[in-house]
């Protein structure tokens, strides 16, 4: 039963999962142990919070220096590609309603839309960096607390 525990506690790390497939599985946990949810519910969104803080990090110190080496190059140069896409459309929004548009991005419950791609959207677009971890870290709020009240309605439903 831990595993459960485990497993959603990395996926809400993860790039792809964050809090949006971790959360589910936590809850399901916390539910099936008689657990208080609201401990667990921020323990989750203290570590999708945590992404925001490590990949500014990363960005900021580490990434040029792995830029020398060229597998990780290439991977990340595929990647930053992709996500440039969404920096070109984002930042039309983010001209018109400003920081709003990075929170709105980020609580959008569905994958690629949380604290991974809206850090690396903000740090692209060399966006203030204060502003811009508040922006991200409200998202996150918002797309937690709305996955908490879906899954718990889902659970409620099935049981």
């Amino acid at each position: 039963m831990k595993t459960e525990l485990i497993i959603g506690l990395l996926l809400t790390i993860l790039p792809l999962t964050e809090l949006r497939l971790g959360l589910p599985i936590v809850l399901d946990y916390v539910i099936k142990n008689n657990l208080p949810i609201i401990p667990y519910f921020l323990i989750v969104l203290t570590l999708n919070l945590i992404i925001i803080f490590a990949l500014f990090f990363f960005m900021d110190f580490i990434h040029k220096h792995l830029l020398k080496i060229k597998t990780y190059k290439r991977i990340v140069d595929k990647q930053l590609k992709k996500i440039q896409k969404k920096a070109t459309k984002f930042q039309k929004r983010f001209d018109a309603i400003g920081f709003l548009a990075l929170t709105l991005f980020v609580a959008i419950p569905l994958p690629i839309t949380g604290a991974y791609t809206g850090t690396l959207l903000a740090w692209m677009l060399n966006l203030e960096r204060k502003k811009s971890i508040i922006a991200i870290s409200a998202g996150v709020t918002i797309a937690g607390i709305i996955i908490l009240l879906t899954t718990l309605g889902i659970f409620s439903i099935i049981n």
